[in-house]
């Protein structure tokens, strides 16, 4: 490093800020000193508390941010001649907000944080100039963001779109060999010989289990590629929801008495009928009530409830809630929870089982209730105090749907 006496700074001030008179500009150099650097020395450390402000006089500066550990550090922008560095971490009395690195080999103006402090409150031009540059460097900034996120938006999209063509390419490849298995293993169990020997039919009821669920899985699929297709068919009919609920609380009565989880279905007399699509419904209702199970230990308690509710916009409508006694869930994943295929936690650490605590499944379960929900112009939602497997707060998931949906949908 070298100290240069013979520089004029004044003209390099006059051309950072504009709005300066010269007795102020004079004033602003006779507390900078002008300093020479070797290319790659770093002015600014991002994250460091640092209390010099530079002015660029000569050479070129690199500008970056770590923005994480994936994609590591991004260039802002890059500074040359009259650009400002590290002027707002001595504002806002911060670290500094990013790196700055000299491309080349660099001379810059310096000023000591009191005297910069000094300064901005003698000149409140010299305040506008700062000012005004700041928000010309945002406005750049925001710029750079949004073309970043278009274009992070449009391989997302892509992404999005290469995932439900693989689903539906897969569950399509995968439903017809696995009816055919169901075929030929129910027809083996037919068999007399098969019968009478307890092992083997055992082992093909473990076939039959193993194929229904494979089964179930793929439909789940499918399910989930229409409604991402937005090719799902409703097809009302009046419904009562009673009905429904107590369908699949029975069908899955194996699978609480198993694990000691009673289900608890209040219903309101006055809970209206509703017109909508039954198999879609009981989809949706389904997959909150495995939810449920899976997510509260064994012991617990799982309550149904429906009651007539008014939407928005006074839209009269029916409310279904699922309330369990389960490990509940963190306020950050509330929405990203009817996302597909996400799972809350570690995958590698679930348990096997459509109904185990805290079993394993595709993730596909409530991105389908949310579907079919939307496909009847109704809203869906969890509410939770977070997760915690000690005190259980639990979790209790919503469903608001209209009487009538909208024609679109008859």
């Amino acid at each position: 490093m070298s100290e240069i006496d013979n520089f004029d700074k004044v003209s390099l001030l006059r051309l950072s800020f504009a709005g300066l008179a010269d007795d102020e500009l004079r004033e602003m150099a006779s507390l900078m000193r002008l300093c020479t650097y070797p290319s790659g020395h770093i002015l600014c450390h991002e994250g460091a508390h640092e209390y010099i402000f530079y002015i660029i006089a000569d050479g070129e500066a690199v500008i970056t941010k770590r923005i994480g550990d994936d994609e590591g550090e991004r260039i802002l922008r890059t500074a040359g001649k009259g650009d400002l560095v590290g002027e707002m971490s001595l504002i806002q009395n911060a670290p500094r907000a990013a790196t700055v690195c000299a491309t080349t080999e660099i001379a810059v103006l310096e000023m000591e944080k009191k005297d910069f402090e000094a300064m901005l409150g003698r000149s409140p031009l010299m305040a506008l100039d700062i000012i005004r540059i700041t928000l010309d460097r945002m406005r750049a900034n925001d710029q750079l963001a949004i073309l970043d996120l278009q274009r992070t938006n449009k391989i997302l999209r892509q992404l999005d779109r290469n995932k439900l063509e693989f689903i539906q390419v897969a569950a399509h490849e995968l439903r017809t060999p696995l009816t055919v298995l169901k075929g030929y293993v129910n027809l083996l169990k037919s068999f007399t010989g098969i019968k009478e020997d307890l092992t083997t039919s055992e082992v093909v009821d473990g076939i039959i289990k193993g194929s229904d669920r494979m089964h179930e899985v793929v439909n789940m699929m499918l399910d989930v590629s229409r409604i991402d297709s937005e090719t799902l068919k409703v097809i009302a009919s009046p419904l009562l929801i009673k009905g429904i609920i107590v369908d699949v609380i029975k069908k899955l009565s194996d699978a609480t008495e198993e694990r000691k989880i009673q289900i608890i279905f209040e219903y309101d007399e006055n809970t209206p009928i509703i017109y909508a699509d039954p198999s879609l419904v009981q989809k949706a209702i389904y997959h909150l009530i495995v939810n449920a199970i899976k997510y509260t230990p064994d012991g617990g308690m799982v309550t149904v409830r429906t009651h007539p509710v008014l939407m928005e916009d006074n839209i009269p409508g029916v409310e279904i809630s699922v309330k369990d006694t389960g490990i509940g869930l963190d306020h950050e994943h509330h929405d990203l929870v009817f996302e597909k295929f996400y799972q809350v936690g570690g995958v590698a650490i679930h348990s096997s089982g459509k109904t185990a605590f805290k079993g394993g499944g595709p993730g596909l379960g409530l991105a389908i209730a949310r579907g079919v929900v939307k496909s009847h112009s109704g809203k869906i939602w969890v509410e939770s105090a977070g997760h915690d497997e000690v005190n259980f707060p639990g979790c209790t998931f919503y469903i608001q749907m209209p009487i009538t949906p909208p024609a679109k949908h008859v």
